[in-house]
Formats: structure tokens, C-alpha cells, sequence
């Protein structure tokens, strides 16, 4: 009798954990649904821009396109203008490609108004919401589109840009790089000042991912609107690279009323994962060579797309781990989502694009997150900071003399 019992319990046992993890995932997609969702960062332009595909269906590449994201719960997807830096040796070659890459993102939505639409406010993203359509958000990534002339700011800002990272791999005209060993500024450069005052005055966010330490606190000292970090994760977790956000940047970051947005890449999540991501890289290298292929020809970019999908690193744990860090560091307002979807080489298992938010949420339920907390997650601290932004520029340009 007991050697019938205990499989059978064994079994229910199971069974009940089965539907309760089921239970656990309905309940997540049905809060991705609900809830205004805001991806901080998300590089489709750059993406289609090197190897164009139809998105506004199921694309076969990347992580991201609408059918997906309808799937996962996304409304408002910053997509992100990114300037490489090596661009910024040749004048005017930064901004040419800005414009030609915020133009894709209009053509898009004027494909599909049915699916996309232009969002420049946070009442357009609830607008969007609303009617059951994508809100397309603009982010430039490096400042150098800015060409070093102050009158740029309110122009990308007339195109619908909302937010610039400072810089990227390299130090520019506005301030230092975390991944550049040249500190040509030590922070921000006087210009870079001029910019922070003039993003304030129109209402258009600072982005401090990227930065290195001196420019991400110069920036702070200068700003009077909170600023932040559109796709970055915790240094507790990868000790010593710059790319994160330490726990004392984190603070002062909240306590300026700032969000860190946290990245999904799986370089951003543990130090021990750059390594096994560099290796799969280098691997994935040798085999293009040995098929012939060189590597920066869309042959080459399509097989690498293919790829990489099989190599996942790192769990959906490990993203919500970052979130717990941060939520116990500054409190729950103070943190968002920037995954950097189609930006990184390596993501998590069970976060590979953006039909898997809810493998996320799930995880943020199974530790105890309310569905208020969940709320804020997913874009209402997001929204909060940018209104808060919004109010502040109003108050600027009414005491400008």
C-alpha cells in the first residue's frame, strides 16, 4: 500500500506545482497586458538599418517585432537612434545617420498606423495604450549626433528624440566614456554642461548609461530634473566594470529622484558571464571564417542573428536579481526595464525577446512583488520621472528672462 502511495502523492504533489506555476504565468501575462509596459532601450533602428526586415508582422530575426511584442505586453519601446562612435572622426556623419534612422522609425508607424504610433509624451504612450497600439519612442544613443552644436538639442528634440545617452564607447564632446581608457574631460565637458542645461529647458531626459563615473556625478551636480539610466544594471553583481552603476551611483541616482533601467544583455548580469559570452563569440567567428563568410556582410550578420539565439547565458533569476538589489538599495521606485533588445550579443534563457516580459513578471511574483510594485516595474516609474521632467522644463522656460 505504501509503495502505491507515495508515487501518487509524489505525482499530485507535482501536478499542484504545475498549476500553480501555470496559474503564476497567466497571471503575469494577463499584468504585462493590463500595466503600461516601457522598455528603456531597444535597438531595432540600427538592426533594420544593417539588415532590414519587415517587423510590423513576425520578423525572422532579432528580438524584436509587433507580433511579439503584442504577445509580451509591450506598449512603449524606446528605440534607440544609436551612433557608432567611430563615426565621430568624420564631420557631420553622426547626425546624417541620426536623421536617417529617426526617419525609419516614422515610416514605420506611417506603415502601420493601425499598429505604431510616434509618442513624444507620456500622455501619448497612455494614448497609445489605450487604442491597443505600440507607442514608438525615440532614444539617441551618443551625443556626438549633437556635431558639439547646442542649437542640435532642441532640433532632435523637434524630431521627437526624448532622451540622449551622453555617450557611448568613446569620449565625445560632451563628456567621458565608461569603456573608453582616455578621459579627455575627467566628466562632463563645458559643453557637455551646456547640453544637460539646454535637455532641462526643453524637457528631454539625461541618460547616464554609458558615462563614466566623474561625468555620471558631474551630471547629477548640474541637473535641476532627475536623470536616467536607460540600460544599465548593478556593479554589485559585476564588480569592478565601470558600464554598471556602483551602489553609491545608484543612491545618489534615487535620491535625485532618478530610475535605473535594468539591461537584460548577460555581460550586464555576472562578471562570470562575459567570459563564456566571449568565448561563444570568438567561436561563432571561427565558424563564419570557415564557411567563408566575412563577417560584416549581411550573409554574415544573418547567420550570426540565427545564432546566437542557441546560446543563451544566464536565467531570468539573475534579471530580477538586479531588481531586488536595486529595490532593496533605494526602494521600489527608483527601478524600470531596459533590456537592450537587439543591442547585446548574449541574453538569458527564458528573456530572448520581447515576447517573454512575463517570464519576468512571473519570477517578480514568485518573490513576493505586488502587482502595485509590478505596476511601477514596468513603466510607471518610468512615466512618473518624465512628467517630473516635463513640469520642470514648463518651469524653466516660464522664468527664462
Amino acid at each position: 500500500m505504501r509503495l502505491w502511495f507515495a508515487p501518487m502523492l509524489l505525482l499530485g504533489l507535482l501536478t499542484a506545482c504545475r498549476s500553480q506555476e501555470d496559474r503564476l504565468l497567466e497571471q503575469a501575462r494577463a499584468l504585462t497586458q493590463q500595466f503600461i509596459l516601457i522598455d528603456g532601450h531597444i535597438d531595432v533602428p540600427y538592426r533594420l538599418y544593417r539588415l532590414p526586415e519587415d517587423i510590423t508582422g513576425r520578423s525572422e530575426l532579432g528580438d524584436f517585432d509587433y507580433a511579439r511584442a503584442k504577445a509580451g505586453g509591450l506598449d512603449a519601446p524606446f528605440f534607440s537612434i544609436y551612433l557608432p562612435s567611430n563615426l565621430q572622426d568624420i564631420p557631420g556623419a553622426s547626425k546624417q545617420l541620426a536623421d536617417s534612422l529617426i526617419d525609419m522609425v516614422a515610416s514605420l508607424a506611417q506603415q502601420a498606423p493601425d499598429k505604431f504610433m510616434l509618442a513624444r509624451s507620456p500622455s501619448d504612450v497612455r494614448r497609445a495604450h489605450q487604442e491597443g497600439r505600440i507607442a514608438l519612442l525615440m532614444g539617441m544613443e551618443n551625443g556626438s549626433g549633437l556635431e558639439g552644436e547646442l542649437q542640435n538639442v532642441a532640433y532632435f528634440y523637434a524630431r521627437g528624440i526624448r532622451y540622449i545617452t551622453l555617450t557611448h564607447a568613446r569620449a565625445n564632446q560632451i563628456c567621458d566614456s565608461s569603456y573608453d581608457t582616455v578621459r579627455v574631460w575627467n566628466g562632463l565637458s563645458p559643453f557637455g554642461e551646456q547640453v544637460v542645461h539646454e535637455m532641462n529647458r526643453l524637457g528631454m531626459l539625461v541618460d547616464i548609461s554609458h558615462v563614466s563615473d566623474s561625468a555620471f556625478y558631474d551630471v547629477l551636480r548640474i541637473s535641476k530634473a532627475p536623470v536616467i539610466a536607460s540600460h544599465s544594471s548593478a556593479r554589485h553583481f559585476t564588480p569592478g566594470w565601470e558600464r554598471n552603476m556602483s551602489d553609491e551611483m545608484i543612491q545618489a541616482l534615487a535620491a535625485q529622484g532618478g530610475v535605473i533601467m535594468i539591461n537584460f544583455g548577460s555581460s550586464f548580469l555576472r562578471s562570470a558571464y562575459q567570459a563564456i559570452g566571449d568565448s561563444i563569440r570568438q567561436q561563432l567567428q571561427a565558424a563564419l571564417e570557415a564557411q567563408g563568410l566575412t563577417p560584416d556582410t549581411p550573409e554574415a550578420r544573418r547567420w550570426l542573428g540565427q545564432q546566437r539565439k542557441r546560446y543563451p547565458i544566464g536565467t531570468v533569476a539573475d534579471v530580477a536579481d538586479h531588481i531586488d538589489h536595486v529595490v532593496q538599495l533605494v526602494g521600489i521606485d527608483h527601478v524600470g526595464i531596459g533590456s537592450d533588445f537587439d543591442g547585446v550579443f548574449a541574453l538569458p534563457e527564458g528573456l530572448q525577446d520581447v515576447s517573454m516580459y512575463p517570464n519576468l513578471v512571473a519570477e517578480l511574483l514568485r518573490r513576493g512583488y505586488s502587482e502595485a510594485d509590478i505596476e511601477k516595474i514596468l513603466g510607471g516609474n518610468l512615466l512618473r520621472l518624465w512628467e517630473t521632467v516635463e513640469t520642470i522644463a514648463t518651469q524653466l522656460q516660464q522664468s527664462a528672462p
